[in-house]
């Protein structure tokens, strides 16, 4: 089997496993469903389920890790003569008009599958606490210090993307288009972006 074909089907039988997973949380809600329950539908060993997802939350939050990273690698990514908040921001504006769907919950079910689980919740929170977090050692890595200003300038950017994920689930909630929170996220970042210039506008400008 070539390299390309079994990752190909491992990546099936991930989304497969995915698939049957975020069904039965829809269904019966994420605490009530266990992870061998989970095998049993899937057809599959409970080894093979915690091989893919290590923890029960990550067949929820199964773009985690791109989420943790995003800002550091908007900040890695920017070109010379951009500064940290203008690469952000642009981030989060071509974020938005791709339709990124981990700049808020994807549908109304699965908000209220987080919000009715503590577990859910608390993992959330620590995602968005570790995505700061990446783009403090981030900036550290790029200035060779690592000081309170520094992880302060991460805060005010990752608030940011914490605020309006909070917005655009309370929005899908309350049953609102997906487009029209879109153009709500959009002008509350540019906003958002515009008070934090004055301090942070020329704030690590790339040479």
């Amino acid at each position: 089997m070539t390299t390309g074909l079994r990752e190909r089907r491992k990546q099936e039988a991930r989304q497969a496993i995915s698939g049957t997973a975020m069904a039965m949380f829809a269904a019966q809600g994420f605490d009530e469903v266990t992870i061998s329950q989970i095998a049993d539908t899937a057809g599959v060993s409970k080894m093979t389920v915690t091989n893919y997802f290590p923890r029960k939350e990550d067949l929820v939050f199964d773009r985690a890790e791109a989420v943790i990273a995003s800002l550091a690698d908007a900040a890695a990514a920017r070109p010379p003569g951009e500064s940290l908040l203008a690469a952000i921001r642009r981030d989060y504006a071509e974020r938005i008009a791709a339709g990124d769907i981990t700049l808020g919950p994807p549908t109304a079910t699965f908000a209220r599958m987080v919000r009715n689980s503590h577990m859910l919740t608390s993992r959330c929170r620590e995602i968005e606490d570790m995505c700061e977090q990446a783009l403090g050692d981030a900036i550290a890595a790029e200035t060779g210090t690592d000081d309170p200003q520094q992880r302060i300038a991460a805060a005010h950017l990752a608030s940011v993307h914490r605020v309006l994920f909070a917005e655009s689930t309370r929005r899908i909630l309350a049953g609102q288009p997906r487009d029209e929170i879109s153009q709500v996220l959009a002008a509350a970042a540019r906003r958002a972006f515009d008070l934090l210039e004055p301090s942070l506008g020329d704030y690590l400008v790339r040479a």
